[in-house]
């Protein structure tokens, strides 16, 4: 029997199993991960290697520097996965690679390692958009969550508001036309002067400033559609700061961070709760990096409040990149439909951008 023929064997009894082990890897950015699930919801054990340390002294992430750390980690990642899990290869049904979007070297090592990983235990083999990932997350927070709702995802890069018809069926209902939501997070605590990774610092500024103070905004994000605009709003924030020091005058950074942070949760918050209300949706969803944002939260909480919308968010521990929302989505996606094929390649782009 050759491996097609087998994954495809374990597969259709993948289906039929009602408890079976998901083992999932992740590897798109600067942090290796993976995790041990079973059907799809309940984590039995999870391992993460972050580089955040390494990228720091750079002020962000260094592609070469992220593909060698996955290289050198991902066989004991995912050897402490399994041992957190109480489990061994011999009792994993089939295994979950993100294979899209990221950067292709980190996205290289992890589907490489995947692929022989399947071949050499003849299990199936399921490659997982990164960003549909994000959105499952919030099936290990929520187990009686199941589609249809809204989605707004925002994370380093990517900043989308989707439509889940099914565990695998998505629509794209808007997205940034320029810098995504983390991004322009990222940028803004570089030029304040913060350290990297930049989100969560501006964030802990943000806290002590007054949300009020400069009135950062664009007409796009206030106009009918549902695509975003982020850049405008960040070099807002860069062309005050460079005023202020051509000036020889002092900025109130933390009303700065404070105001800016207002601006982005604002446009995220108002058109994600619009696409649900005009789409007759009673559940949004968050996900992706910029999902741990506490303003964020409270903000989507309020306005789903508002309307009679239920809020869901991902527990902390799943907003940023991690593996065991990889195996989630993959369980849902072998089910669907099938095992991937050995000759699978890693892409730079979500297939929800090409929509």
């Amino acid at each position: 029997m050759s491996y097609r023929e087998s994954a495809v064997k374990k597969a259709a009894e993948y289906r039929e199993d009602p408890a079976p082990l998901m083992l999932g890897i992740e590897s798109s950015c600067d942090e290796t991960a993976a995790a041990v699930v079973r059907a799809g919801r309940e984590v039995l054990g999870t391992a993460v290697h972050t580089q955040i340390p390494v990228h720091r002294l750079y002020g962000g992430v260094v592609p070469e520097i992220a593909s060698r750390s996955h290289t050198e980690r991902i066989g004991s990642v995912v050897r402490a996965a399994l041992e957190n899990a109480g489990v061994t290869l011999d009792d994993i049904d089939a295994i979950a690679v993100t294979y899209r979007p990221g950067l292709i070297g980190a996205l290289l090592v992890g589907v490489s390692y995947a692929k022989g990983l399947a071949y050499a235990l003849e299990k199936p083999l399921v490659g997982v958009d990164h960003i549909t990932g994000h959105i499952a997350a919030n099936y290990i927070t929520y187990p009686d969550l199941e589609p249809p709702f809204m989605c707004i995802v925002a994370s380093g890069g990517h900043s989308h508001i989707v439509r889940v018809d099914g565990y695998t069926d998505f629509t794209l209902i808007g997205r940034t036309r320029d810098d995504a939501a983390g991004e322009a997070f990222d940028k803004v605590a570089r030029a304040m002067g913060l350290p990297y990774p930049g989100g969560p610092e501006l964030e802990k500024l943000a806290k002590g400033g007054d949300p009020e103070a400069f009135r950062l905004h664009t007409a796009f994000n206030e106009g009918e559609g549902f695509d975003f605009s982020f850049s405008g709003i960040k070099t807002a924030v860069v062309n005050i700061l460079h005023n202020a020091e051509q000036k020889g005058e002092q900025v109130n950074r933390a009303d700065l961070a404070a105001s800016f942070q207002r601006a982005v949760t604002d446009a995220l918050t108002k058109k994600s709760v619009r696409a649900s209300r005009e789409a007759g949706l009673s559940t949004l969803a968050l996900a992706g990096g910029v999902s741990a944002n506490t303003a964020l939260r409270e903000r989507l909480q309020r306005e789903c409040d508002r309307y009679g919308i239920r809020f869901c968010r991902p527990d902390m521990r799943y907003c940023t990149d991690n593996a065991a929302m990889i195996a989630c989505q993959g369980h849902y996606e072998l089910t669907a439909h099938g095992p991937s094929e050995l000759s699978l390649d890693p892409n730079a782009a979500s297939f929800l951008q090409m929509m």
